[in-house]
């Protein structure tokens, strides 16, 4: 138990010192994998630029290996869903889908993180030879971490199996970043309401089962719900207008709940806003929510940013108002303006 954590240690003290070097930490966008892919050869595509999908990573400007667009440095792909070693990427064969997609970023150079169940799928892992499978499958010097999306409805057994899997992961990979990502508000109330029951019972099992101190918790700092101070940092709209959610604010106040209510240190904290438009009406995340989200984690020292999602960040061809998978509903903006915003993370 000594050496795992001493391995421990050291690996998250490289982490942090990558973070400090690099002047903030480090954007890490979503990939749906399932967008602008060939079902035949699933490699992970994007079409955010418009024109025909490239293929991600893109080669580098300076034709020095590869590259993500907007300055991101690392890519998330969302969602592998379904039991460990079985797992499933939508209608893909998952072994083509890990061969291609593994080798395009170790041979370029470029990290990934694997990100598992999500909304609209569970991730499930009872046993340590599943989730040794799914490991070797996606295993390479660029795999930087897993994800472990819990936002459906899951019982306290399954969360327990997928934190007792954590702990394998811990022993046989300790250099790998391990997050969970939960839904989160960010009162301003007093009350530091922050996860709900689901992120509560995920967080109570990561304790248990002594891996709470070695996971990354990111915070899904989207849809609060309606502008109250129970839900959100409140930013007085126009006149005759009710108030909205200061989208860019309510980040780190999500942040500082969970510090204060859970003990989570800010290091260990993640934010994922959701770009432009949210499924709240006054959850609206601007282009100067992205630039005061990413100053304040970086005065934070928080342990990194991710959004929701590369593909979104473009505006919405014919419709503006719309919420798609494919546009963020924000007009008069060039594509990769909010991923450009993140990572550079400029001073307010």
């Amino acid at each position: 138990m000594r050496a795992l954590a001493a391995a421990l240690t050291s690996a998250l003290l490289a982490t942090a010192s990558a973070v400090a070097l690099a002047g903030g930490p480090p954007l890490m966008p979503y990939k749906d994998v399932s967008l602008a892919i060939d079902p035949a050869t699933p490699r992970i595509a994007t079409a955010v630029r418009g024109g025909p999908p490239e293929l991600l990573p893109t080669r580098s400007a300076a034709g020095g290996g590869g590259a993500l667009p907007g300055g991101a440095q690392a890519l998330v792909w969302a969602f592998a869903t379904g039991e460990c070693g079985a797992e499933r990427w939508g209608p893909f064969d998952t072994d083509a889908f890990a061969r291609l997609n593994v080798a395009a970023f170790a041979t370029a150079g470029v990290p990934y993180i694997v990100a598992t169940g999500g909304e609209a799928g569970g991730f499930h892992c009872a046993s340590d030879a599943g989730m040794a499978r799914f490991l070797a499958r996606y295993d390479s010097p660029r795999l930087r971490g897993i994800d472990l999306d819990i936002e459906r409805d899951q019982s306290d057994a399954q969360i327990a199996e997928l934190m007792a899997r954590v702990a394998f992961g811990l022993r046989h990979r300790p250099g790998l970043r391990w997050s969970v990502t939960l839904a989160t508000h960010a009162a301003t109330d007093g009350s530091h309401q922050s996860l709900n029951t689901t992120g509560e019972r995920v967080l109570a099992a990561a304790r248990t089962a002594g891996v709470l101190e070695h996971l990354v918790v990111n915070l899904m700092v989207m849809n609060y719900g309606p502008a109250r101070p129970r839900h959100c940092l409140q930013r007085e709209a126009a006149a005759d207008k009710p108030p909205v959610c200061d989208m860019g604010a309510s980040g780190l106040q999500a942040a500082r709940n969970v510090q204060a209510k859970y003990g989570i240190p800010l290091s260990r904290i993640a934010l994922t806003p959701m770009l432009g438009r949210n499924d709240v009406a006054e959850n609206r995340f601007t282009l100067a929510d992205a630039r005061r989200l990413a100053a304040d984690a970086r005065a934070a020292g928080l342990e990194g940013l991710h959004f929701w999602s590369l593909d979104r960040d473009r505006a919405c061809v014919q419709d503006a108002d719309a919420l798609s998978p494919l546009c963020h509903g924000l007009p008069g903006m060039a594509p990769l303006g909010f991923t450009e915003a993140l990572s550079e993370a400029p001073a307010r």
